[in-house]
């Protein structure tokens, strides 16, 4: 019985998500977890492999039971109760035999938080950025982003990623003036590691005018790293939401 746990994360005190020797990470408490409350050893698989200190408002695992679990509801509170605090599970529930969270899934979407006011309940979650933006600029470059389809330019050097190949479906900017934040919004089939972190560095040598929109382009096209800006600090990163055409989407606030 093959089973997809839907959760959030703050990842501020995990070394990412995939398990590594002598490091904290989120696949090893959850993997913990469950063996505790189902008694057997279980190996979770995740979504993606979110880098240190890199946050998630939607995130799935999925891992494997000989039995069937006659209560998921019940299962994730017992879960909820012995996790560390920063990790909550919202729902478990059944899936095909052959569903893969990895490869099933049609959409991701990261935002990334740029706070342009220092404030102290944001520092764990937004990155404070003291120069001024110009987010119209920003959002003529990244519309050039759309156009491309390889992206070795913002992926993490010496990474073992078999292409570079992603389709952006979105990629913009817009401004909370409430909260005194630059929200970037980027959705895409797939995700190299690094490569939200190192566009938003890039876009906002746009903003402050360190370069012109087109020179986005001229990034693009180089398919060098160091073409590319500075990547951004992670704990402004969000995983925010993963589509699959068979999950059922719930709506969950984020203030």
């Amino acid at each position: 019985m093959r089973y997809f746990v839907e959760l959030a994360y703050k990842g501020t005190r995990f070394h990412g998500w995939q398990v590594q020797d002598n490091a904290c990470t989120l696949q090893a408490e959850l993997n913990r977890a469950l063996a505790v409350v189902l008694r057997h050893s279980v190996e979770t698989c995740g979504c993606g492999r979110t880098d240190s200190g890199v946050h998630a408002r939607q995130f799935f695992a999925q891992f494997d039971s000989p039995d069937p679990i006659p209560d998921t509801a019940a299962l994730a509170c017992k879960l909820n109760r012995i996790l560390l605090p920063d990790l909550c599970i919202y729902r478990i529930f059944e899936v095909a035999a052959n569903a893969s969270v990895r490869f099933d899934a049609v959409l991701r979407t990261y935002k990334y938080f740029i706070s342009i006011a220092k404030n102290p309940f944001w520092q764990e979650f937004s990155w404070h950025c003291p120069c001024p933006l110009d987010v119209r600029r920003m959002n003529a470059a990244a519309r050039l982003l759309l156009q491309a389809t390889e992206f070795g330019s913002f992926a993490k050097s010496h990474s073992s990623n078999k292409t570079n190949t992603c389709r952006i479906a979105c990629a913009r900017f817009a401004e909370d003036k409430r909260r005194r934040m630059i929200v970037f919004t980027i959705a895409a089939n797939r995700f190299l590691r690094n490569i939200v972190r190192a566009i938003v560095g890039t876009l906002v040598d746009v903003g402050n005018g360190r370069m012109p929109p087109r020179g986005m382009l001229n990034v693009i096209e180089s398919q060098k790293r160091s073409a590319a800006g500075v990547s951004v600090p992670a704990r402004g990163l969000f995983l925010w939401e993963v589509q699959y055409p068979y999950v059922n989407q719930q709506a969950y606030d984020f203030d």
